[in-house]
């Protein structure tokens, strides 16, 4: 055996090492060839893995919102902003996570605004895919095709992750076929990335590039650690800081989007921020990260589970958290209804908590921040006095935008032009899918009107 040769088997030894896995080195690494010239090499896992990741092909229309000059306006009339539409084409990948169902998991931003998505696998065949549901804050969504012959990617429990572990990304960057790079974990529960509303990512240097989103980031075991999302480089280019949502987090909301067509979202009911070791110091308490609690809701699933505030949360369901970030990320990602487990330090003593966290989607939202021309009003999801689910408008100020379109006091909003409305959630996405004027059917008493929103 010559010295470079023992040098590879040495590396080698070094990622089993490292993964601490008990299987053997060329259980790790196979090696292929004679017994001269054996190398280790990925392709066998690679040949199993890829056939679940899949190029996506999205084609739809965008509406952009122009000003119109004040000059133009003064001689010619008419309103302040025009609307513009415009064809627009993308490109990128997703991944199979049910073969007998046919599911396809991808960013959101891949398919936002998308009227055709195509899914092509990498044996050349095509299909037309149907969106079943996305979350824009956590940039999820779950596309379903035609369940032939389909090869699924295993999911790994992203939670035992560890910085240092080996990862490979496979994608369609640039639009060129599937392409493979690897590298390590670099970092976990990273956020404040200003990515997404919810941020608990996975850090890689594995190269990703534009076309690689909603891509596999897989193990050596070639299971699905993470879903590849975002990069930090100049001019959207790698420069070894890439980022992927963790497999369980991803797997917590395309459940809920499989079964209710949306994510409902849980809810604990606290602020706080970061645990830092002045605050640790503060606080008497040896641990320096974590998530303080500054205060604790009225009623909430936090007050009723008996979390207090003062409280430093160190765990969920007995993994490490490294920030309030990753506790919002995660509480966030679990559906409404779903117990978990806290782990707190109070006074200096650790104590276990069992909390059955609330539903944010029945939290009363500001309108504003569905469209401008409702400002004012106060929505939360509620029913009609025939028990039909709709969208309650639980308070509209007087004199406001709101008011001025029609909208009362104790309407409720049942549909959007033809499309029925059964919760607020339901209710943005039909207001954000609708181009031009805007027709909101409503329940008032025993009548039913529609409200109009000329854009």
């Amino acid at each position: 055996m010559n010295k470079s040769f023992r040098k590879l088997v040495l590396v080698s030894a070094i990622v089993t090492s490292t993964l601490g896995m008990s299987v053997s080195t060329q259980a790790a690494l196979p090696f292929f060839g004679d017994s001269k010239k054996e190398v280790p090499t990925l392709a066998p896992m690679l040949e199993e893995a890829m056939p679940a990741v899949v190029s996506i092909a999205v084609e739809g229309t965008q509406t952009s919102r122009q000003q119109v000059p004040e000059m133009f306006r003064y001689f010619f009339g008419g309103p302040s902003e025009q609307m513009q539409e415009r064809p627009f084409r993308g490109l990128g990948s997703g991944v199979i996570i049910d073969a007998d169902k046919g599911y396809v998991v991808t960013n959101a931003h891949v398919v936002a605004n998308a009227d055709e998505i195509t899914v092509k696998l990498t044996d050349g065949r095509e299909f037309t895919a149907k969106k079943l549901g996305e979350d824009e804050q956590s940039d999820v969504a779950l596309l379903k095709i035609e369940p032939d012959d389909l090869t699924a990617l295993p999911l790994a429990d992203s939670d035992k992750a560890r910085v240092g572990d080996f990862v490979v990304a496979i994608g369609n960057p640039f639009g060129l076929s599937q392409t493979v790079t690897s590298g390590i974990v670099s970092a976990l529960g990273r956020s404040g990335l200003n990515i997404g509303g919810y941020e608990d990512f996975i850090q890689t240097d594995a190269a990703i590039n534009r076309g690689n989103s909603g891509g596999a980031l897989v193990n050596l075991h070639g299971e699905l650690v993470g879903i590849n999302t975002a990069i930090f480089g100049p001019n959207g280019g790698n420069v070894g800081i890439g980022f992927a949502i963790p497999s369980n987090m991803m797997k917590n909301l395309v459940d809920q989007i499989a079964e209710f067509g949306e994510v409902r979202r849980g809810l604990l009911g606290i602020l706080g921020n970061n645990v830092d070791q002045g605050l640790a110091e503060a606080m008497n308490s040896e641990f320096n990260k974590g998530a303080f609690v500054s205060e604790v809701q009225p009623d909430s699933a936090a007050a009723k589970g008996g979390i207090q505030a003062g409280d430093i949360i160190i765990a969920i369901n007995n993994k490490e958290l490294h920030s309030f970030a990753e506790l919002r990320a995660k509480i966030a990602s679990m559906g409404a209804g779903a117990e978990v487990e806290l782990t707190v330090i109070r006074k200096g003593e650790k104590l276990n908590l069992d909390v059955v966290l609330d539903d944010a989607t029945k939290n009363e939202v500001v309108a504003e921040q569905i469209h401008a021309a409702l400002q004012g009003a106060t929505l939360i999801n509620g029913a009609d006095a025939d028990g039909n689910d709709g969208v309650l408008v639980s308070e509209v100020a007087e004199g406001s935008p709101a008011a001025r379109i029609g909208l009362r006091e104790e309407d409720v909003i049942l549909g959007v032009g033809r499309q029925r409305v059964t919760n607020v959630m339901e209710f943005r996405t039909a207001i954000e899918n609708t181009k031009g004027v805007i027709a909101m059917n409503v329940r008032r008493g025993n009548a039913s009107l529609y409200v109009v929103i000329r854009q």
